[in-house]
């Protein structure tokens, strides 16, 4: 389950407000040392708004194998978990995180974190921060009908 949190490209994000179910799609990194996920939007909009008010989440990362023709068959891997939402204020968590993301979704990113990672930009980027309470998951590896 950690494996796919960390090779998943995306997460995404279930929420509520007053009833209301809103789903979000992020891209995201994992820090297996915190047993959190980072990820970085917006410093306002409704996703922001239905978090603050309430922070508790669904997530789901998906890792697509392909569909295997003439089986009616799928190879994948997914996680889902659930975990609370809080917005990365210290600046020293705010890199922190940048870089789990960066070396998550870069293929060079020593290169991209030298270049990025400054104090104006920590000051403009809003990072969110999903502590995970609970992980489950499921895979599909071979194929059950054969061809």
């Amino acid at each position: 389950m950690i494996a796919v949190l960390e090779e998943s490209k995306y997460i995404t994000i279930a929420m509520c407000k007053e009833n209301e179910p809103y789903l979000v799609t992020l891209s995201h990194g994992y820090d297996r040392k915190n047993n959190c996920i980072y990820f970085h939007c917006a410093k306002e909009g409704k996703k922001i708004d239905i978090l603050k008010g309430h922070n508790r989440v669904w997530g789901q990362a998906l890792i697509d194998k392909g569909y295997v023709q003439k089986a009616c068959d799928h190879l994948y891997a997914m996680t889902q978990f659930r975990g609370r939402v809080s917005f990365v204020e210290d600046p020293e968590e705010k890199a922190y995180a940048l870089e789990v993301m960066i070396k998550a979704l870069e293929n060079d990113p020593d290169k991209v974190i030298e270049a990025q990672l400054s104090e104006k930009s920590l000051a403009k980027v809003q990072i969110g921060r999903i502590d995970i309470e609970y992980l489950s998951g499921k895979k599909s590896e071979k194929v059950i009908i054969s061809l």
